[in-house]
């Protein structure tokens, strides 16, 4: 498998410093980051950008709102838009957004190491929609490293995509690890360059396979495939996968 895709979003914000942090901390973990502080700047850069941008970041005091909004849909259709919370004044406000189809905020004093976290479910949908793929119940020793420490677990779950562990000690979201584990009925250790995706503290976290060899990647679809039925699982019903 090859590496995931790397987003590019538009961060609008009246503050440098809150622009240069998201930029920041996003470009560190491989993403594309594009920052704007003025309205004059944003709908340059959504005329210059659209449709490369995944995912718009705005601080709504660049505008009035409900205009701001509209005006950014006019230049960028339907993409979707997180709004900083400090920017929202009253209920009357959020009404509206979710009116307009605003998709959730985000906390521009957020700290850096929390900003990939709070916006990872936005960046990659597919991997937090747990039903979004065929999984199955799996229960198995699993290894993982991550950078110089090795731990050891147990599996819940796995799809076509990634795994979910049993573990108290959880990854923090966007954490690169290399798990290990092998199907049951087979000698032939899998090894799947990852990353965690999502993280609960009472049951484990959900890794999402980046780079496997095809080999291996074709047993796992196999395995999930033998074994995938309509019906939930007990393992679905907890929103593990």
């Amino acid at each position: 498998m090859t590496a995931a895709v790397a987003r590019t979003l538009l961060i609008a914000a009246a503050d440098v410093n809150v622009c240069g942090r998201f930029a920041d901390a996003l470009r560190q973990a491989g993403h594309r980051a594009v920052g704007v502080e003025t309205l004059d700047m944003l709908y340059d850069a959504l005329r210059r950008e659209t449709p490369a941008v995944d995912l718009v970041l705005l601080d709504l005091t660049l505008g009035d709102v409900p205009d701001l909004i509209t005006s950014v849909r006019e230049h960028a259709g339907n993409l979707p838009i997180l709004v900083f919370s400090g920017s929202v004044h009253g209920a009357g406000h959020v009404r509206t957004l979710a009116a307009l189809g605003v998709i959730g905020y985000v906390n521009e004093h957020c700290d850096a190491d929390h900003i990939l976290p709070a916006l990872a479910p936005h960046l990659f949908p597919d991997s937090f929609n747990r039903r979004a793929s065929p999984r199955v119940e799996l229960t198995v020793p699993v290894s993982y490293r991550a950078g110089d420490v090795v731990a050891p677990a147990v599996t819940l779950n796995i799809g076509p995509g990634g795994l979910a562990i049993r573990t108290m000690n959880p990854l923090e979201v966007s954490t690169a690890i290399r798990a290990r584990f092998r199907l049951p009925g087979s000698t032939d250790e899998i090894e799947a360059d990852s990353r965690v995706v999502w993280r609960d503290r009472r049951v484990g976290m959900g890794i999402q396979f980046e780079r496997m060899g095809v080999r291996d990647q074709a047993a796992v679809d196999e395995y999930v495939e033998q074994r995938h039925a309509p019906a939930s699982t007990a393992a679905d019903q907890a929103g593990m996968a």
